[in-house]
């Protein structure tokens, strides 16, 4: 099973992959990925808007799919909302499985499926005072449409 979690207050990394593992000798490898607001040329902040219920969901029906996929793999993916400012984690992912390759597949699904499929809205501050919605981007598109032909 892999979990998904949506918060506004920080995580714990150490913490969450503790609680992963805990009381576990099956697994053999733990990937952990933590995604952190850029400072990008002047970057203020980072403002993350959701619909819960909507968000929460479409994020369990990715961890879903990657279960499906890697049913040997355990994880929690994590994913803030909020004001962020550069500097801070705004998502983890920890994946655990017998064999690393698992594992690590698993994670890259995950982050590649929740940057394109979680419904967030974002908003970037800049230090001139401006501030602008984040557009999708093709990057981002293609690396999650590979795991469409694996």
């Amino acid at each position: 099973m892999i979990a998904a979690r949506l918060q506004a207050e920080p995580f714990d990394l150490a913490a969450e992959q503790a609680a992963l593992l805990a009381g576990r000798t099956d697994l053999g490898a733990a990937v952990c990925f933590t995604g952190l607001v850029r400072a990008d040329e002047g970057l203020v902040a980072l403002t993350l808007e959701h619909y819960p219920a909507m968000t929460l969901a479409q994020m369990q029906a990715i961890a879903d799919q990657a279960a499906a996929r890697w049913p040997s793999v355990v994880g929690t993916a994590i994913h803030r909302h909020g004001r962020l400012t550069p500097g801070e984690a705004i998502v983890l992912v920890v994946t655990a499985s017998p064999h690393r390759d698992h594992a690590f597949a698993a994670a890259m699904f995950l982050m590649d499926w929740l940057k394109t499929g979680a419904p967030f809205w974002k908003r970037e501050e800049w230090a001139d005072g401006t501030t602008r919605w984040v557009e999708a981007k093709a990057t981002d598109d293609g690396a999650a449409a590979r795991w469409n032909q694996a």
